[in-house]
């Protein structure tokens, strides 16, 4: 089954307005860095504006920036943002109740997943878009904001 790629390059974005701290960035220019269309840029960009943070300036010289820092945006928040789908789905069509399997395979799954997802979700709340860009940062050997 496809998975989607929108957390992740929802935050790529983030963590490069971080990194940029302060300096709009076109979409082109995200969306070149995220080897991706700017018009999927654009989309996150309204999702990640939608819960507050992202924010668009307007005008020549205009772009992204963060809307709140980056140290208040965990990557928990941005799952839920820009996803649309749980992390983990049972069947689409129900299982066959007459099959011995089929009536109990989802109650028998639910405790498993239920804890994966909380774990998931605890380390996703844990990690911010900070600590990202301040990875990158240390990866790359430059501060932040980085200078072109």
């Amino acid at each position: 089954m496809p998975t989607s790629s929108r957390f992740v390059v929802a935050v790529h974005t983030l963590a490069a307005l971080a990194v940029n701290e302060g300096t709009p960035m076109r979409s082109e220019d995200l969306a070149r860095s995220a080897s991706t269309n700017p018009a999927v840029i654009r989309s996150l960009l309204s999702r990640l504006a939608d819960a507050g943070m992202s924010t668009a300036r307007m005008g020549s010289g205009g772009g992204s920036m963060l809307a709140k820092s980056a140290s208040h945006i965990s990557l928990l928040d941005v799952y839920r943002a820009v996803e649309d789908c749980e992390i983990f789905t049972l069947h689409r069509s129900a299982p066959d109740r007459n099959c011995v399997v089929g009536k109990h395979v989802q109650d028998a799954m639910r405790p498993a997943l239920d804890k994966a997802r909380q774990a998931l979700e605890d380390e996703l709340a844990r990690v911010t878009i900070d600590d990202i860009a301040a990875e990158i940062a240390r990866r790359g050997g430059f501060t932040i904001p980085w200078q072109a």
